[in-house]
């Protein structure tokens, strides 16, 4: 589902599960390789990119969560939450610079893996970012709309979480969202791999740095997040779900 390869300095960190969904597994898979990219002290940046020729990552697994929901499994949901937050905190936090090759759709949950790095490269000849959740009826925790805010300029921000508009690297590129808009999904990998290997930072300087630039997003998820993704059962007794992402669309 995940693998890694070395090229250099540079872990080239590859999603293998199509569109990429995420959920249990796909969430157990990312967290292990990244250990053991973490592991090896040789690596001084990450590349994370999809072999899918079309998807980077359409986002949550809709099918298993509406299920999950369905069965009343909000405690398993609720879990899931806080194991997927250590995903993006991973990327965000790395003690190296982290850089999406963005080959793909990237929509929702995977838009915001995009927005977890540091860095963005995408492919101009296809693909598309977007927020679908206005049109799903679905909200956003509070430490996800701080660590987009990082990656555009609020009014581009607004819009797409509003409007649920598709937009391409060419757009992106003109707000920096992305680093660069790239011929083709090959030379943007190419792209971003030249670019992770001008990285040769110290890795306590590179954690430290992140830890207080970012530290407005991790103060986000310990005291905002949880009231929105916690399990409660009380909540269940009055006939409300315990995970208030979800509005009821009507």
């Amino acid at each position: 589902m995940v693998e890694w390869q070395k090229d250099g300095t540079v872990a080239i960190m590859i999603m293998n599960n199509g569109e990429n969904r995420q959920d249990p597994d796909w969430t157990e898979a990312m967290l292990t390789v990244f250990s053991e990219i973490i592991a090896d002290q040789e690596i001084k940046a990450l590349v994370l990119t999809s072999s899918d020729p079309k998807f980077f990552s359409l986002g949550v697994n809709t099918e298993w969560i509406f299920k999950a929901a369905q069965d009343n499994d909000y405690p398993g949901i609720s879990k899931w939450f806080y194991r997927n937050h250590e995903v993006f905190t991973s990327l965000m936090m790395a003690p190296f610079p982290t850089i999406a090759a963005i080959n793909g759709h990237a929509f929702g949950n995977g838009l915001m893996l995009a927005g977890a790095c540091d860095f963005r490269f995408m492919r101009a000849d296809k693909g598309f970012l977007c927020f679908p959740e206005i049109n799903l009826g679905i909200q956003l925790v509070p430490s996800m709309l701080e660590w987009m805010k990082r990656i555009m300029p609020y009014h581009l921000y607004q819009r797409m979480l509003l409007t649920g508009d598709k937009l391409g690297a060419a757009e992106l590129e003109k707000y920096n969202v992305i680093m660069k808009a790239c011929e083709d999904g090959e030379k943007t990998l190419e792209e971003a791999v030249a670019f992770a290997k001008t990285f040769n930072k110290s890795r306590a300087a590179m954690t430290e740095m992140k830890r207080r630039m970012y530290k407005h997003v991790l103060d986000k998820m310990i005291s905002e997040d949880p009231p929105c993704i916690d399990y409660k059962p009380e909540a269940v007794k009055e006939g409300r779900p315990p995970v208030f992402m979800f509005t009821p669309l009507t």
